[in-house]
């Protein structure tokens, strides 16, 4: 067995009676204390699980593709950017368990560590039987025991979306998505009808969104900024209002042009001009739609 700071596997595959029934979860580890790592790499050797020693913080992309189960961390270890690169990786793999074990600390910090997206925080020194039961713990609230199947890359418009990496590109260019902002996209992507913004919140967030709650619209603000820095050509999300959101990448000429696109904001929402054709969704005949059409687009102005 073999430790590798730069992410190689450390131990093999053991079949004891006392193994428990996981198929190799896989387990990294960010510290510098030998034998803190070498105690856990003989446990989980016993356990059958791959852990990977790192002296170092990786970048999160290069923890994606490493396809981890959890991750367990010293913060002394990332120096100070601990507190950045703890949220970071919690927001960009919040299928991924986290456990914070590192020195002494104070109940802000750990309350801060928590509150970051870490499932736990442990204080070394630290049996190493009660840190595996505390990943069991975080991987049993991540659903996490088996690695699902990754869904294919998917182009729409000129965003591809990557739920491998839980985020969406335009050629090259990421457009930097939390996790919440990527399901929030994801979702809408592959529905072919409008979301209620009641639906997506539940969806989303996991329970019941409560009166007056903006949180949908505000992460879908976010979304169209981001969407246009990169793709300005293109509309992506529509405005159904009083209803929700319909997702439907279309070629806008006037920006392709070189156009300013006419946008105001109504009641903390950027919203676009509405266009004949959601004019007539909503009781407005053909005839009537563009000369509203325009006289939103002049109001919308100012």
């Amino acid at each position: 067995m073999s430790r590798d700071g730069s992410g190689a596997p450390v131990g093999s595959t053991a079949t004891g009676s006392g193994q428990r029934a996981h198929s190799r979860l896989r387990v990294a580890v960010i510290d510098r204390d030998p034998g803190f790592t070498q105690v856990l790499s003989n446990r989980l050797d016993a356990l059958g699980w791959e852990l990977r020693a790192l002296s170092s913080a990786l970048t999160i992309d290069a923890l994606v593709t490493m396809r981890l189960n959890a991750l367990v961390v010293d913060l002394s270890v990332l120096g100070p950017g601990s507190w950045e690169y703890l949220e970071r990786t919690c927001a960009r793999l919040p299928g991924l368990g986290v456990v914070v074990c590192t020195g002494p600390s104070s109940v802000a910090q750990r309350v801060r560590g928590l509150r970051l997206g870490a499932d736990a925080w442990m204080t070394k020194p630290c049996h190493a039987e009660e840190l595996i039961c505390v990943i069991e713990a975080a991987l049993r609230r991540h659903r996490r025991t088996e690695m699902p199947e990754l869904e294919d890359a998917v182009r729409v418009g000129q965003v591809v979306i990557r739920p491998d990496l839980y985020q969406a590109y335009v050629g090259s260019a990421s457009l930097d998505l939390t996790a919440r902002e990527f399901e929030i996209l994801h979702l809408l992507s592959q529905s072919d009808r409008v979301l209620r913004r009641e639906e997506i919140y539940e969806r989303v967030w996991g329970y019941a969104m409560a009166h007056g709650d903006r949180s949908v619209d505000v992460f879908v603000r976010k979304l169209r900024q981001k969407l246009r820095s990169v793709s300005p050509a293109w509309s992506y999300i529509h405005t159904h209002f009083g209803v929700g959101y319909r997702f439907a990448p279309e070629l806008d000429g006037d920006r392709a042009a070189g156009a300013v696109e006419v946008v105001g904001e109504v009641d903390g929402e950027v919203v676009a001009p509405a266009g004949a054709d959601e004019l007539a969704g909503i009781g407005v005949d053909a005839a009537r739609a563009e000369p509203i059409e325009r006289e939103l687009s002049e109001l919308l102005r100012y």
